[in-house]
């Protein structure tokens, strides 16, 4: 299917709402996201000579560790991806983790201690966050034998400006210009690096191919039902998933928090771990959507939970979001599944921040809270 815009005036039944909301930049950046993707995979493939030829050294290394970092919402990029990219790697000894920024820069000596040979995958949509650019520095201090996979929307932030200086040692790979979101909360940025996290490491045409169907449908036939859940009075939302789909549960609570501008508390869970005294919030005011692994053996866990809360009637609404929805011939693995549900919950964190009145542009106009995060002090480490 060749993936077209949906127009951003398609999220509201009165497009001037849009500027009045001060919710355009949001409503463009998620629309535009299966367009994006495309393009992406097409830009890839010109990329894909000079990315393999830098990678393929690396890769042959038989103790070679793969970090994957970045902040916030950056981090939750390699956090679904990473047990994943493991699987998909060519030596028994190589191992694949996802370590934060803000891990890194506060206790460094204690994610990079090792020896051993390491490939930073770092995110950034701006490139230009202080622990972003402390981590790479970081890691060239502590690691003997350490390079350099920067994925940025930026073409001038600070990672892609490392890439230029650090020929030898680093690549750029640099998402396409309207991935770079000037809306506060990441959307297509965070989509988009996902993408090219799994193009580079476990491409699938296929599985693309119906990520984007996917979120096409979200996006012509179910916005009246993505709003009639915004609308639920809550006070609490849940998001649930498992394996990959854990991450994307966070990257969900996250969007949610950031555009209510913290009005409705959220938070996240493995179906699992939702009894090990999280699902203690639950009452007449949670609503919770549990996002469906594709799993066969997986999904028993969820539906096991799901029935227990139904029956519990304790939750103020309950809902599941399952490709089982959908008309798609695909089956798709949960880690392609993030695409088209992270659309979803997107979708329902703008509408419940129109719903409360908050910007989704800019939800946090005192400035407690930046689109590119402010105030940190990085200390020199002395070793």
């Amino acid at each position: 299917m060749l993936a077209t815009d949906i127009p951003e005036q398609q999220l509201l039944a009165d497009p001037a709402q849009l500027t009045a909301a001060g919710a355009g930049w949001t409503a463009r950046e998620i629309c535009q996201q299966p367009r994006l993707w495309q393009q992406l995979a097409e830009q890839h493939r010109g990329f894909a000579a000079q990315l393999t030829a830098w990678l393929s050294p690396l890769l042959a290394q038989p103790q070679l560790r793969i970090i994957f970092t970045g902040a916030g919402t950056s981090a939750y990029i390699g956090e679904a991806l990473a047990a994943y990219i493991q699987q998909q790697l060519p030596l028994a000894g190589q191992r694949a983790e996802a370590v934060s920024t803000t891990d890194i820069v506060s206790h460094p000596q204690l994610y990079l201690g090792s020896e051993l040979p390491t490939l930073l995958v770092s995110y950034g949509r701006s490139g230009n966050s202080p622990e972003s650019v402390a981590a790479v520095q970081l890691a060239d201090q502590l690691l003997p034998n350490c390079r350099h996979l920067l994925i940025s929307c930026n073409a001038e932030g600070q990672l892609a400006q490392y890439a230029r200086q650090h020929p030898a040692s680093s690549l750029l790979y640099l998402m396409p210009d309207a991935a770079h979101d000037q809306s506060f909360a990441m959307t297509s940025s965070f989509s988009c690096m996902y993408l090219a996290t799994l193009l580079t490491f476990a491409p699938d045409q296929h599985a693309l191919s119906g990520s984007i169907a996917l979120a096409q449908q979200i996006l012509h036939s179910r916005l009246d039902q993505i709003r009639a859940q915004a609308l639920q009075p809550c006070q609490r939302m849940v998001f649930l998933g498992a394996g990959p789909l854990k991450a994307i549960a966070q990257e969900a609570a996250l969007k949610y928090l950031e555009l209510t501008a913290g009005k409705v508390l959220s938070s996240f869970e493995t179906p699992l771990g939702f009894r090990h005294g999280p699902k203690s919030l639950v009452n007449a005011g949670t609503q919770i959507l549990l996002l469906q692994s594709a799993d066969k053996y997986s999904r028993q866990y969820d539906l096991d939970l799901l029935r227990e809360l139904q029956q519990d009637k304790q939750a103020l609404a309950i809902d599941l979001l399952s490709q089982d929805q959908f008309a798609t011939d695909a089956a798709l693995a949960d880690v392609w599944l993030g695409l088209p549900f992270v659309l979803w919950c997107q979708t329902l964190a703008f509408y419940k921040a129109l719903q409360l009145g908050v910007s989704p542009d800019n939800p946090c106009p005192g400035g407690q809270v930046n689109r590119v995060v402010q105030g940190v002090t990085l200390y020199p480490l002395t070793e």
